[in-house]
């Protein structure tokens, strides 16, 4: 996101006249064709949580906020203290905190490995070491905080199914981490929802939500 307020003449120029800066999933023209999550956390009653760090939190919360079953999304710091939780020390790259949302979901609408598989397929390139698109630094890079040890497993079993599957030609490097959630500042919240024609959401946001509706219709929310 540091680059979210840099642009040149050929970036505005890119975003307006729809010329690609990049390809690939990265820039979300399209989801990555991946399988279905082999086996799935038990679904239980009342709500469950999900955390989920890949890249810029502005896109991954647009993208989760269309989803059917979830009931709200929230940008935030994973991987860091409370101390360090706030935009100005996470961008340092010193804290540990790698930008997250919290996903708050009904489990009789939609299952933790239904929102796995929409993570790796349209909200971020889970290829991308310590990076996402034109973001860098460790807390862009893809992580996974699961919230309970089955999500631990589910998860950990989905990047070797992956793995195995060979849907990008570079190796995942998706972690799994551990460490509280702290949300961030009021103005990062629905971001995209709130700014939609900013260039950002523009050029990297939309467009993985426009993939997301494609590959995934029956999970919009109507």
């Amino acid at each position: 996101m540091k680059s979210a307020f840099i642009f040149t003449a050929a970036t505005m120029a890119a975003i307006f006249i729809g010329a690609p800066l990049v390809t690939g999933a990265i820039a979300g023209e399209k989801a990555v064709p991946i399988p279905r999550v082999a086996i799935d956390v038990p679904r239980g009653q009342g709500m469950q949580t999900a955390v989920l760090a890949g890249g810029c939190f502005w896109g991954m919360e647009a993208v989760f906020e269309q989803v059917k079953g979830v009931r709200d999304v929230v940008s935030g710091y994973a991987g860091g203290t409370a101390k360090s939780a706030n935009y100005g020390a996470v961008s340092t790259e010193r804290t540990g905190h790698a930008e997250a949302i919290r996903i708050s979901y009904d489990p009789r609408i939609v299952s933790y490995a239904q929102l796995l598989r929409v993570y790796f397929a349209v909200a971020h390139d889970p290829t991308q070491l310590n990076r996402q698109g034109p973001d860098t630094g460790p807390s862009y890079r893809s992580a996974i905080f699961p919230q309970t040890p089955d999500q631990k497993r589910v998860a950990a079993a989905y990047i070797a199914q992956l793995g195995k599957a060979g849907a990008w030609n570079k190796p995942i490097v998706t972690r799994i981490e551990s460490g509280r959630f702290y949300p961030a500042e009021t103005h990062h919240q629905d971001f995209a929802r709130k700014n939609p024609v900013h260039p950002y959401i523009l050029r990297w946001d939309k467009p993985k939500v426009a993939a997301f509706k494609a590959a995934f219709p029956g999970m919009v929310k109507g």
